[in-house]
């Protein structure tokens, strides 16, 4: 057991990532409530052990901590101000993390919100997909005071193995939008060069091989990669999920008066993989936008 034995964690939003950090903490001691708009979602995670909630303030009301890891800036906001959500319902000394990925900005209005009412706010975004979720090895860039992120610091033990302060509250989420970014350009990145391979005639599996050994080596290459040699799009996050990412990027950015053209560019492979059917493929799906012949 863990410093989290007895301890009661409500945790709102149960999809690829979010049913598995939830199972995690549940292995660790602690007792979940659980809440998705998804009633398949909600029941899979009360088979394993987990009590339901009515809503994001329900579990709210329930618990000590809060964890959300819901799909973008306005599902946050409903969370937190909405009818019922977890502004209203939390005691003092709650403890509120954000683990999705959220506009900074956005971000420290909703902490004002929850600190108003006695409680503490981390934004603690992940990066690992969920294959990190699954084995608990995120990496978590962490917003908040001291006080706050040492409060939870072992629920971020039990999710990952790369935790890192970066600053007050929202840094974390400038901190992932700088991840997204690198990540969005990296996969349209590898996605070119292989199929760059492909249509000159060189096995792209052996091209992908060589370049493992030197300078464009990345997790990237080695994961996502393999998935575009295979052309499996089983998804470990969606691809609507990562143009959103590049496209609050774009609006960070746009905060401080800062052009950002080849996330702009990279923006348009995303839609057009959406507009052409491919919203709920994962992220390697983008090389279907560069190579059309893909199936």
């Amino acid at each position: 057991m863990t410093e989290l034995a007895a301890s009661t964690i409500g945790f709102i939003g149960l999809g690829l990532m979010g049913k598995w950090m939830s199972r995690n903490l549940m292995a660790a001691g602690a007792n979940i409530v659980v809440f998705d708009v998804a009633e398949d979602a909600l029941a899979a995670l009360v088979a394993d052990g987990a009590s339901p909630a009515t809503s994001p303030g329900d579990a709210a009301a329930r618990s000590e901590i809060v964890i959300f890891m819901v799909t973008d800036t306005a599902a946050v906001e409903t969370v937190v101000l909405g009818a019922d959500g977890v502004a209203q319902a939390i005691a003092p000394g709650t403890l509120v993390i954000d683990m999705g990925t959220t506009l900074a900005s956005a971000t420290k209005r909703f902490a004002k919100a929850v600190t108003g009412r006695g409680g503490d706010y981390v934004d603690g975004p992940v990066s690992g997909g969920e294959i990190g979720a699954r084995e608990g090895s995120l990496t978590i860039m962490a917003g908040g005071t001291d006080a706050a992120f040492s409060r939870a610091k072992p629920v971020f033990d039990v999710l990952g193995n790369s935790v890192t302060h970066i600053g007050g509250i929202g840094a974390g989420h400038v901190a992932k939008a700088a991840n997204q970014v690198i990540v969005g350009l990296t996969l349209g990145a590898v996605a070119e060069a292989i199929s760059l391979a492909r249509r000159a005639g060189v096995d792209a599996a052996k091209v992908r091989e060589a370049l493992m050994g030197g300078f464009a080596a990345s997790r990237i290459l080695e994961v996502h990669g393999q998935r575009m040699i295979d052309c499996d799009y089983t998804p470990g996050a969606h691809a609507t999920i990562q143009r959103k990412d590049m496209a609050q990027a774009l609006e960070l950015g746009a905060e401080y008066d800062l052009e950002l053209p080849s996330t702009r560019l990279n923006l348009g492979l995303w839609d057009k993989l959406i507009e052409d059917g491919g919203a709920k493929l994962d992220q390697a799906g983008i090389i279907k936008a560069i190579d059309e012949t893909l199936e």
